[in-house]
C-alpha cells in the first residue's frame, strides 16, 4: 500500500482526482497481484479520496485480496460496471497502455468529464527502485554476467548467429533463471554488427570480424540487459580504434553518474567524445534506457531528457558506433544504479577487447 500511497500523493500534488492504470506490470508493482489479462480489461482505479479498486475478469480469481475488486464476466462490459463509481464530473487519467477500444467505450458512454494521459503519475515512481528491487536486479545482472562469459566461450567460427541465440536459453537456466529472455537477444556478426537492431539469423560466423552480443534475462520478475562486442581474429586497426572509442565513451559516461546530474548530461558525455573522435554520425541511438520489470521502462538517457538523476534509478549506458563502411559495429552496455554518492555498475564482466 505504500506504493499506492505514493501515487495518491503524486495525484494530489498534480491536482488529479482519479486515475486508471492498465499496465499489468504496474499493477503488479502496486498490488503484488500478477494477472496477464490478454484481450480482457484489467485496471486499477485510484482516486485521491483513497478509493482503490481492481477491475478484473472472473476468469482470474484472487485469493484473499486486501483490495476492493470489481469482477465482471465475458458477457458484461467492464467499462459500464466501473462507470457507477467513477466521478463523471472529474477528468480521468488513463495510462499509455490502455487499448483504444476501452477508451473509445469510455468516451461513448461519458464515463468522465474528459481524459488525459496520466502515465507520468506513476512513471517516475517506478523509476526509483527500492532495496528489494535493487537486490533482484543485481542478481539478474550477476546471472547475465555469468551467461555472457559462457556464451563467449561457446562461440566459434562456423556457427550461425541463431545457434548462439539458442544456446543462450540453456545457459540462463544453467546459471540460475528459467524465466526467459528480457528481450530477444541480438547476435550480429560483421556487417550485421553495424545494424544496431539486427534480427539474429542464419549468418555464419567467420574467422574474422566483430560480433555484437546484446542479451538479457528475467529473474524474480526483474530484467537484466548488457552488450559486449568481441572479435573473431585480429581486428583491423580501424576496428580496434572504434572499440576503444566506444569503451572509453561508456566508461566516461558511467563516471559522470551521480544524483543531481541530468540524463541529458550523461548522453552528452558519451556523444561528445564519440563525435570528437570523428564517429558522431555513426552513433545513431540514445545512450541508454531505464529498466526494471520491463527491459525498457519510462525514462531514457538522451539529449532531450533533462530530469535529474535520483538515488535508486537504474538505466543502461550503451554507446555504440555502427560503421557500415568497414562492416564494423561496436556496442558496450552496462546497467548503472544511481547511489547516494555516485553509482554502482551492476555488470562486472570485462570490457577489455576479447579476440577469439
Amino acid at each position: 500500500m505504500n506504493r499506492i500511497e505514493r501515487v495518491i500523493d503524486n495525484m494530489k500534488k498534480n491536482n488529479i482526482y482519479q486515475f486508471i492504470i492498465t499496465d499489468d506490470k504496474a499493477i503488479y508493482y502496486l498490488t503484488n497481484i500478477k494477472i496477464h489479462p490478454g484481450e480482457r480489461f484489467l485496471g486499477l482505479y485510484i482516486n485521491i479520496d483513497n478509493k482503490v479498486c481492481l477491475i478484473n475478469n472472473i476468469l482470474f480469481p484472487l485469493n484473499e485480496s486486501k483490495l476492493d475488486v470489481l469482477f465482471y464476466s465475458d458477457t458484461e462490459s467492464a467499462i459500464e460496471k466501473m462507470s457507477y463509481f467513477i466521478n463523471k464530473n472529474e477528468a480521468l487519467g488513463i495510462d499509455k497502455y490502455m487499448p483504444s477500444r476501452f477508451l473509445i467505450e469510455m468516451i461513448e458512454i461519458n464515463i468522465a468529464k474528459n481524459y488525459f494521459n496520466g502515465s507520468y503519475l506513476i512513471d517516475y515512481i517506478i523509476m526509483k527502485k527500492d532495496s528489494e528491487e535493487i537486490a533482484k536486479m543485481i542478481k539478474a545482472s550477476e546471472i547475465n554476467d555469468a551467461t555472457m562469459k559462457d556464451i563467449i566461450d561457446f562461440i566459434k567460427p562456423g556457427m550461425k548467429e541463431i545457434e548462439v541465440l539458442e544456446e543462450l536459453k540453456s545457459l540462463y537456466i544453467k546459471n540460475g533463471t528459467n524465466e526467459g529472455f528480457s528481450f530477444t537477444p541480438i547476435i550480429g556478426y560483421a556487417s550485421n554488427a553495424a545494424n544496431p537492431h539486427h534480427n539474429t539469423g542464419d549468418t555464419v560466423i567467420g574467422n574474422s570480424g566483430c560480433l555484437v552480443i546484446d542479451t538479457g534475462c528475467i529473474h524474480n520478475e526483474y530484467c537484466s540487459d548488457m552488450t559486449r562486442t568481441i572479435f573473431l581474429g585480429e581486428p583491423s586497426k580501424e576496428g580496434r580504434e572504434i572499440y576503444n572509442i566506444v569503451k572509453t565513451a561508456n566508461e566516461m559516461a558511467i563516471e559522470g553518474v551521480k544524483p543531481g546530474v541530468k540524463f541529458s548530461d550523461i548522453d552528452n558525455i558519451a556523444r561528445s567524445y564519440i563525435t570528437e573522435k570523428g564517429y558522431g554520425e555513426y552513433f545513431t541511438h540514445r545512450t541508454g534506457h531505464s529498466i526494471g520489470m520491463s527491459v525498457h521502462e519510462y525514462g531514457d538517457v538522451s539529449s532531450i531528457h533533462h530530469k535529474e538523476l535520483e538515488e535508486g534509478m537504474i538505466f543502461s549506458i550503451e554507446p555504440g558506433i555502427y560503421y557500415d563502411k568497414a562492416n564494423v559495429g561496436v556496442r558496450i552496455e552496462d546497467l548503472i544504479l544511481v547511489t547516494k554518492d555516485g553509482y554502482k555498475n551492476l555488470n562486472s564482466f570485462t570490457k577489455e577487447l576479447i579476440v577469439k
